[in-house]
């Protein structure tokens, strides 16, 4: 069973800057896709972005293009998320999330972590 658990998250203004990071149980780690969902209250669970197994490509939630910025350590078997530029609608529990196979436009998680709050006031 993979565990993921993430960290990082916390209360900003708008404009400024988190960087969420999600640590996994396995060696294994390289062989998974990874990537990050967010709900925030009253909707559904949303894609944000996911990243290759390589670490060399990427793909991004129109909503984020631009801001945020994925990456992965298969050193340290973790993946993290950099939030620039926050905004209000940016508000929601982030979800770090590991998909066997697929591709990073094709992300189909099969585990999931608890998940971090992330909070962006006017």
């Amino acid at each position: 069973q993979v565990q993921l658990v993430e960290s990082g998250g916390g209360l900003v203004q708008a404009g400024d800057s988190l960087k969420l990071s999600c640590a996994a149980s396995v060696f294994t780690f390289s062989i998974f896709t990874m990537g990050w969902f967010r709900q925030a209250p009253g909707k559904d669970r949303e894609f944000v972005s996911a990243i290759s197994r390589r670490g060399d490509s990427a793909y991004y939630a129109d909503s984020v293009k631009g801001r945020f910025t994925i990456s992965r350590d298969n050193v340290k078997n973790t993946v993290y998320l950099q939030m620039n530029g926050l905004k209000p609608e940016d508000t929601a529990v982030y979800y770090c999330a590991a998909a066997v196979g697929g591709s990073v436009n094709s992300f189909r998680p099969n585990y999931w972590g608890q998940g971090t709050q992330v909070t962006v006031s006017s």
